[in-house]
């Protein structure tokens, strides 16, 4: 990926896009030349409010719809580690190495969560393996290489999901809290927690006798459940409630003139393209006056008019066929799961399962436990399809849910011969050994196989690996170019 953005950003013109765009303060040196040459590519669209949120923190009203975890991040690793550069890179250079560094690390801890993760789920170690190859490659692989908090986010939550199936309940907690600090979406995930305890106490209740005699018992165990959940789901909206509060202060509080301390050209780029600096002289956004001053919602709204069908416009039409693969594999495997497990889903998978009290799980994507990932995928598609800028949707669901690549390796896994005939090593394995370390010779990389044996595959496996690899390669030439992608 970052070969070949190099290689497209050099040979390809940019397109004069009307993105944000802040003017470069200082004279670049040879140095930075060079890294923008080589990396300039992953700079592109909302990049570029990353990388000046990082170097200049929320100046304009509108950076505040992205959150600071990530810019923070980067501004870590670029006064920190990469230091010792300053004397050859100026701030934004060492800012865009450090999100390459950062992406790289976090793209490749994600396919490891994602792994492990899809190991204890669906208990069928060589669909997980599948699984997280395919997301290495996803549709959605220029974000998880860019200047972007995509890569950052997929891991928190893929290994937040990984640690509460586990049990670790408090470290998985942590890790949510995190995701909901580096983006919006990260506030869903609470209903992980509402699910898993709610599940542990229908199973209990299901369990032994319910005589009258044991319901001061119940009663605690429902006050300790509701207590857990409630300081849980804290945890997760803690950082959307601080994030939302600087931003009530910062622009609606504002101690000092603007004026005096932004530097005159992003002080000019604001009246020339409209942009929000603190109010200097007392006067208030609109979002400062509201019953609950929330900046985000009030920023999606006005700035990106992000609301319900408000997409739904014949001129939207190229961007609904560019959400469409992802829409139809995200409906597949939900129509798909609801098909193989009909009770299951109506109850809600609270109800005990026969195979679950002879202690033998259905293995693969249509296992029970699949259930709460099946949910939290749709109702991330259908949210995005009916309320967001629809083409986000493929990098929206690939770093968000693990859901569409289990489908993508189910269906390879389930209908391609080549693979088939592996067999699908239900048993449970051992999470702490490495997989290279005792997977025999034919548990070699899947998709590199699939595609050195092209002309003999399925139709089916052609269409889901042309998706993901054409997607792959479209992401790099447009995006990298300031040309409009997902």
């Amino acid at each position: 990926s970052l070969l070949f953005q190099a290689l497209f950003n050099i040979l390809i013109p940019d397109h004069a896009a009307d993105a944000f765009s802040p003017p470069r303060l200082s004279q670049p040196g040879l140095w930075d030349v060079l890294v923008e040459q080589l990396l300039g590519g992953l700079s592109r669209w909302d990049a570029e409010h990353f990388l000046f949120i990082a170097e200049r923190g929320y100046l304009y009203e509108h950076n505040c719809a992205f959150f600071p975890l990530y810019p923070l991040s980067l501004r870590a690793v670029a006064e920190g580690p990469l230091w010792p550069l300053q004397w050859l890179l100026c701030v934004r250079s060492r800012l865009l190495l450090s999100a390459v560094l950062l992406n790289s690390l976090f793209s490749v801890l994600a396919a490891t969560a994602l792994y492990q993760l899809g190991c204890i789920v669906l208990q069928c170690r060589r669909v997980a393996f599948l699984s997280a190859i395919l997301f290495s490659v996803s549709p959605a692989n220029v974000f998880m290489a860019a200047a972007y908090s995509e890569s950052m986010f997929a891991f928190l939550a893929f290994s937040a999901m990984w640690q509460l199936e586990k049990g670790q309940s408090w470290l998985s907690g942590l890790l949510f809290s995190l995701a909901a600090g580096v983006r919006a979406n990260g506030l869903v995930n609470a209903g992980f927690f509402l699910y898993s305890c709610s599940k542990c106490f229908a199973l209990q209740l299901q369990v032994g006798s319910g005589s009258v005699r044991k319901l001061p018992l119940l009663w605690k165990q429902l006050l300790s459940l509701v207590f857990s959940v409630v300081l849980m789901c804290a945890g997760i909206f803690l950082p959307f409630a601080l994030f939302q509060y600087y931003a009530y202060v910062r622009f609606c509080c504002p101690g000092t003139s603007v004026e005096q301390t932004v530097p005159k050209p992003l002080v000019q780029l604001a009246v020339d393209k409209g942009y929000s600096l603190a109010a200097p002289n007392g006067v208030k956004p609109p979002w400062c006056s509201r019953q609950v001053p929330v900046v985000y919602s009030y920023i999606q709204d006005t700035y990106w008019n992000v609301g319900f069908l408000r997409y739904f416009e014949l001129r939207q039409i190229p961007n609904f066929l560019l959400a469409l693969p992802v829409t139809l594999l995200g409906s597949w495997a939900a129509c798909t799961y609801i098909s193989a497990n009909p009770r299951h889903c109506l109850t809600l998978g609270l109800e005990r399962r026969k195979s679950e009290e002879e202690g033998k799980p259905r293995a693969g994507f249509c296992c029970p436990a699949v259930f709460v990932y099946v949910v939290h995928a749709t109702v991330l598609l259908a949210f995005g399809f009916f309320c967001m800028h629809v083409q986000v949707l493929t990098r929206f669901l690939y770093s968000s849910s693990p859901i569409l690549c289990w489908f993508s390796a189910h269906l390879i896994q389930e209908y391609e011969p080549l693979l088939r005939s592996e067999g699908t090593e239900t048993s449970a394995p051992r999470y702490e050994e490495s997989l290279l370390g005792k997977c025999p010779g034919s548990c070699a990389n899947p998709v590199v196989r699939l595609l050195l044996n092209c002309r003999s595959i399925t139709p089916l496996s052609r269409c889901i690996l042309g998706f993901f690899l054409s997607y792959w390669l479209l992401g790099l030439v447009l995006h990298c170019n300031f040309l409009p992608w997902t």
